[in-house]
């Protein structure tokens, strides 16, 4: 089986097509030889909270020495997010190997397990096979009836923040719920629960006496905040300080019960030095919680899709940025409360950009433009895709912007944001040289070739690899011309194919030609290969750059493929001030400059001179 073949043969059994209930994930373990009750766990259930919860834990628990296991759900990026060990994902090729294994069996099954329970199948294999010492088990959706429930007594069962979701399957009252997700609560466990609502709270203690296991309430009361930021968060609990990379009081709040979870553990033997839990906190990494993927502009993605969640980001928002309106893009579900979470976005909302998330219980992005425009009044406009959202928000350059609303919008943002934001800085730092007159542009490329010459580098340099200017770029015609006249071996770029580029001296004036992009460029047929080891000099055009030596190339990576070979040489890119960036999105490919050169000043990459 490959990994395509398993995701498809897993995606084929929706959750939905089967009943609740654990005999089918009983079945399934029992004919796999029952690996969950050779494995220890802590179990966490809850309506809000529960991932960055786990996340806390299992980072802490990682830091002190064990081997975790880590099952969450429902994944952003890939599949194999769902199972890590020791925070790195599964690989493909293993996904493959168990869930063959666990098909053989689910196939001779009467009643077919569902995804969530062959998934279930799948971690406890997996978790088994790395050998973890523990594993922070995540509930899927309630706790008595969900698939996780078949372990045996968790060392410790976290009910975190409990309020109305899924009430078609677990009821329609807060006790109802809790009653529901305490089922997870089992003798021989520790308890440990959330700041909750008084019917909660009763609930679960009523269960806990009943199990007879011990009840241990996180006090978030014994936590001060000390600092906040758009970076994360810094308290002192029990006077020891920690640092979350984690916006929000309520993430405060999954704190202390991750240290509540961390206490107990400890009172049943688990060593877990305080070092530990300080490191695991301020190392760890939740996507999609007030995530920011990028700092300028700001740009934040939020996984929140219930109301809940949606008035703990509005209050989060209203604390990093008392002053400042939001630019929103928005994506919901159709069964969720998507009108209350409006009207409670609708005070901190600057505008709005709406798309469909993937999935098949989307709201339309039309149908959710009317109800923005209706409900919190403020200037929409909807997207096809994901992709032209993030373009349009960027667009409308009024920062911060906010992407929230659904997991499943979530993902695939993450994964076209990179390329999007690249597009939208060099469209950004384009129009900036563009905007020069012709009169500026000689003046100023002028200036950079003064700065060019006074440089210890070009003075050393003997062969230089430089560039004919087009598209308002920096002209450096006159830098040629002096720089041919002290005796510097010239050659510039030329693009073979569309993958390889070569450094080229002419070997006269007029052995040049228009190349494939309309550069002026040597003509390979009248000239000589300059080998990348000759060259002591690199002089790069760019799109874009920032002062610590970043850079936007116009983006077909020739020069980025080609630096790689030049060990030896110096790499300056050349840029008007009015190209600066705050900063560049530099991807693994790219390599960074050892200065930028422009008119006003020489950026060298530790600072400027």
């Amino acid at each position: 089986m490959t990994y395509e073949e398993a995701i498809e043969y897993i995606e084929t059994k929706t959750w939905s097509t089967t009943r609740l209930g654990l005999e089918r994930t009983t079945e399934l373990l029992e004919r796999l030889e029952n690996p969950h009750k050779k494995l220890r766990f802590i179990h966490v259930a809850g309506s809000n909270g529960k991932g960055s919860t786990c996340s806390m834990l299992e980072s802490a628990l990682r830091q002190a020495g064990y081997r975790t296991g880590l099952y969450t759900s429902p994944h952003l990026m890939s599949f194999c997010e769902r199972f890590q060990v020791n925070g790195e994902w599964i690989r493909p090729d293993a996904l493959a190997s168990i869930t063959e294994q666990v098909r053989e069996q689910a196939e001779q099954m009467e009643d077919h397990p569902s995804q969530f329970e062959i998934s279930t199948a799948i971690a406890m294999m997996y978790f088994l096979s790395e050998q973890c010492e523990i594993v922070i088990l995540e509930v899927g959706m309630g706790g008595e009836l969900d698939s996780t429930n078949v372990i045996p007594a968790p060392e410790v069962a976290v009910i975190t923040n409990i309020g109305l979701e899924h009430t078609e399957y677990l009821g329609d009252s807060l006790e109802k719920i809790a009653a529901t997700k305490g089922g997870i609560i089992k003798t021989g466990s520790d308890v440990v629960l959330y700041p909750n609502e008084t019917e909660v709270e009763e609930t679960i203690a009523a269960i806990c006496r009943e199990r007879k296991t011990p009840l241990h309430h996180a006090d978030p009361s014994l936590l001060t905040k000390r600092s906040a930021d758009v970076h994360g968060q810094s308290f002192v609990y029990e006077n020891k300080e920690y640092r979350i990379p984690l916006t929000g009081e309520y993430q405060l709040f999954n704190a202390s019960v991750a240290l509540k979870s961390l206490e107990v553990l400890r009172s049943r033997g688990w060593k877990i030095p305080e070092e530990s839990v300080v490191e695991g906190f301020a190392v760890l990494h939740w996507p999609a919680r007030m995530e920011m993927l990028w700092d300028a502009p700001m740009f934040f993605l939020d996984g929140g899709h219930n109301p809940q969640c949606i008035e703990a980001l509005a209050g989060n928002l209203k604390e990093l940025f008392p002053k400042e309106k939001i630019t929103f893009l928005l994506g919901f579900l159709g069964d969720k409360d998507y009108r209350r979470m409006l009207e409670l976005l609708k005070d901190t909302a600057e505008s709005v950009v709406c798309v469909t998330p993937n999935s098949s219980r989307a709201l339309p992005s039309a149908e959710l433009l009317k109800q923005v425009r209706e409900i919190m009044g403020r200037p929409a406009e909807s997207a096809e895709t994901i992709e032209e959202g993030i373009r349009k928000v960027l667009e409308t350059e009024k920062p911060p912007f906010v992407a929230v609303g659904s997991l499943y919008m979530a993902g695939e943002l993450r994964e076209v944001f990179p390329k999007v934001l690249k597009q939208y800085l060099r469209r950004k730092a384009i129009r900036g040289r563009e905007q020069l007159d012709p009169e500026k542009r000689k003046e100023y490329s002028d200036r950079i070739t003064d700065l060019i010459l006074q440089t210890e580098e070009y003075a050393k340099a003997k062969t230089i690899l430089s560039y004919h200017a087009v598209r308002a770029e920096v002209s450096l015609e006159r830098f040629h011309r002096i720089a041919e006249s002290e005796g510097k071996t010239l050659a510039y770029p030329v693009c073979m194919d569309s993958e390889t580029m070569e450094a080229m001296h002419p070997n006269h004036t007029d052995a040049c030609r228009r190349g494939a992009f309309g550069i002026r460029e040597p003509d390979p047929n009248h000239s000589a290969i300059v080998p990348p080891e000759d060259i002591d000099l690199i002089l790069c055009p760019c799109a874009g750059f920032d002062p610590q030596g970043g850079r936007i190339g116009m983006g077909a990576g020739y020069y980025d493929r080609y630096l790689q070979k030049c060990g030896k040489s110096s790499v300056f890119a050349v840029a008007f001030e009015a190209q600066k960036l705050k900063r560049a999105p530099m991807e693994d490919t790219d390599i960074p400059m050892d200065a930028v050169i422009t008119e006003k000043n020489i950026y060298k990459a530790k600072g400027e001179l």
